[in-house]
């Protein structure tokens, strides 16, 4: 979890391996995206084909009212 400006976001690191098609992980972050509320933040495709994706999402707290 982070702060920034007032804001805190949970992150997640996601890591797919060379087998799986673009396709298939961009199915994969549409559906966090939209059902869970995350975003990208960062695509890292290495040398051998791994991708390793980091996302995000804020944290909303609930504010006790008297």
């Amino acid at each position: 979890m982070m702060r920034s400006g007032g804001v805190e976001w949970q992150f997640e690191k996601v890591t797919f391996s060379r087998e799986y098609s673009r396709n298939v992980v961009t199915r994969f972050l549409v559906e966090r995206a939209e059902h869970g509320g995350w975003e990208l933040v960062r695509v890292r495709i290495s040398p051998d084909g791994t991708r390793r994706v980091i996302l995000r999402r804020k944290i909303i707290r609930a504010v006790r009212t008297a």
